[in-house]
């Protein structure tokens, strides 16, 4: 509870209504407002969905590319031999190696962010790590484009800032949007693109209601709840400052205002 929080957290608490829902513009105003620690602070979107995650055809998962990337650098590592092997380190990969850097994972050494692999060496080498990778998301994955013969075009998508998203046991997705230190306009640009990209994801199966609820919150501020019935990008930047940080119009109130 709040109270059990420190002084700054509680004073940040207290400039958020929530019962309300607020448009993009203002949340995302907000959670900047709040983000008052002497580090530079990382701003997540968690997204509750309308999904049975129980039902494979209803769990979400997936790549999508950040038009603002994530404000750090992604360190990558690779799994390959030969021509991938130097292709990998052409395009900028941080590690690449293959029963040798399998045998440091196996020794516990995950210092990387993404991790991609050749079709060739999931099974003999990648595979066995499975169990120390697979808990920090970081195992490579066809369907996410991390495991591939094209080691030189993952490697780049991944330093340019593609995330990846799947929904948990309670069928929400967390995802980081970029830092407290980003212009409003950029996280609002971030967070237009993670919300197109999951409505356009949405499983056939998934009945009734889908966005339940979104809340934008910095790594060490309060929650910060979203009108969910805002998924196009102009309703999303709708009184966001535009790029010289002017309003570019009056934000609507927030919804039960």
């Amino acid at each position: 509870m709040a109270r059990n929080r420190g002084k700054r957290y509680r004073a940040a608490i207290d400039q958020v209504d929530r019962t309300a829902a607020y448009p993009p513009a203002e949340a995302m105003a907000l959670v900047k407002q709040t983000a008052g620690t002497e580090f530079d602070e990382t701003v997540e979107v968690h997204m509750r969905l309308g999904v049975n995650v129980r039902h494979a055809e209803e769990q979400l998962r997936g790549t999508l590319a950040l038009p603002n990337g994530l404000g750090k650098e992604i360190s990558v590592a690779v799994f390959a031999e030969g021509d991938a092997a130097r292709a990998a380190t052409v395009a900028g990969a941080d590690h690449v190696g293959a029963a040798d850097l399998a045998e440091r994972v196996e020794d516990g050494w995950t210092d990387f962010d993404v991790a991609i692999a050749t079709p060739a060496l999931m099974g003999p080498v990648v595979s066995k790590l499975g169990r120390i990778l697979g808990p920090q998301g970081k195992m490579p994955n066809p369907k996410v484009g991390t495991v591939t013969d094209d080691v030189a075009k993952a490697v780049g998508e991944a330093k340019a800032g593609k995330v990846e998203y799947r929904t948990d046991r309670s069928g929400i997705i967390h995802l980081t949007l970029g830092k407290a230190s980003f212009p409003e306009r950029a996280l609002l640009e971030n967070y237009a693109a993670i919300v197109d990209e999951i409505v356009r994801a949405k499983p056939a199966a998934a009945k009734g209601r889908y966005l339940l609820s979104i809340t934008l919150a910095t790594t060490m501020g309060p929650g910060v709840r979203v009108d969910t019935s805002r998924t196009r990008e102009s309703e999303i930047l709708a009184g966001a400052p535009s790029g010289n940080g002017d309003a570019a119009e009056p934000a609507a109130q927030p919804a039960g205002a």
